[in-house]
């Protein structure tokens, strides 16, 4: 492997890379240099793409290659942390996206486990291997969430990492007290990410270095406020979280359990009510995209309910 400068560890608020969608189904690339600004303008820990928001599934990899290029070339400008999201279910399309993705230097790349057939153990650590390999000295996020055809559990997930020192880190959903016991036993060198909601708990369960964060999709600078002061008052973040749980449960999630809507429709729904960029609420063909004036609606109800999230 070529020698790298070391990447310092990776922590924080990260602001998820929403793309415009025009009627037509293309990607509005004016409109994303303009989010890629506005972010970083926002004072965020860093910005990733190629997230579930981010519609890593459901583009060309000519598209994948101008979208990296953008947050690349835009974010080393202003010394902005970035992640590139090389994710593809494909396991030679994700190789390649790697090996694309290395190229422009960012923190890390953020990768899956091929999601056709699930990997048995062996075959996670062979693929991660080989992952760490073409990414060249980059470091690796696992990205392995609960909709994942295999979701591995923290015992699972430490013995499969461990094997693979490249892998610094992996963004999962979290549980409860006995699941942060068991992250703590068996994760505990691995900086973890936690749904951006549960990022108070996380932090005073002493297990989260950060999150990839929904709540960012809402208000990148109020969750970078909030993310800042769980150092100095982890009482009020709780306090914070917990109103912000309450609003995501009544408002947000209801559009997944009762209407079928998927999680990147959520978080663009999110980024419509926090009503600080371009990026719409529409998602591309053939995901069903929740509809603007549901985000004009529920604009009151968060500043109403979450007033610390946008100052």
């Amino acid at each position: 492997m070529t020698a790298k400068t070391p990447h310092p560890a990776i922590s924080g608020n990260w602001a998820s890379l929403l793309l415009p969608i025009a009627a037509d189904d293309s990607i509005e690339f004016d409109k994303l240099g303009e989010e890629i600004d506005i972010l970083i303008d926002a004072g965020v820990d860093g910005i990733y793409s190629n997230g579930t928001a981010g519609e890593f599934h459901n583009q060309t990899e000519a598209e994948f290659a101008r979208i990296q290029a953008m947050l690349a070339e835009r974010c080393k400008a202003s010394s902005t942390p970035f992640v590139i999201g090389a994710c593809q279910p494909d396991p030679l399309i994700m190789l390649n996206r790697v090996r694309r993705a290395a190229a422009l230097d960012p923190r890390a790349i953020q990768v899956i486990l091929p999601d056709w057939w699930p990997l048995n153990d062996a075959e996670a650590v062979d693929y991660l291997k080989r992952v760490a390999e073409v990414a060249d000295g980059i470091p690796l996020i696992l990205y392995n969430p609960p909709h994942a055809k295999r979701a591995l559990a923290p015992r699972e997930l430490g013995m499969v990492c461990a094997a693979v020192p490249e892998v610094i880190g992996i963004k999962l959903a979290d549980g409860d007290a006995s699941w942060y016991a068991e992250a703590r036993r068996h994760l505990s060198g691995l900086s973890l990410f936690v749904p951006g909601h549960h990022l108070a708990t996380g932090t005073k369960e002493g297990v989260a270095a950060g999150s990839f964060s929904n709540v960012a999709c809402l208000s990148p600078r109020g969750a970078q406020t909030w993310t800042v002061s769980m150092r100095n008052d982890i009482d009020a973040a709780l306090d914070l979280e917990r109103r912000i749980c309450t609003f995501m449960d009544a408002h947000i999630v209801p559009f997944r359990q009762e209407f079928g809507y998927s999680n990147a429709a959520l978080d663009k729904l999110l980024s419509a009510i926090g009503n600080w960029g371009p990026a719409g609420t529409r998602l591309r063909f053939p995901y069903r995209s929740i509809d603007m004036a549901e985000a004009v609606r529920l604009r009151r109800i968060a500043r109403s309910e979450l007033p610390d999230l946008f100052p």
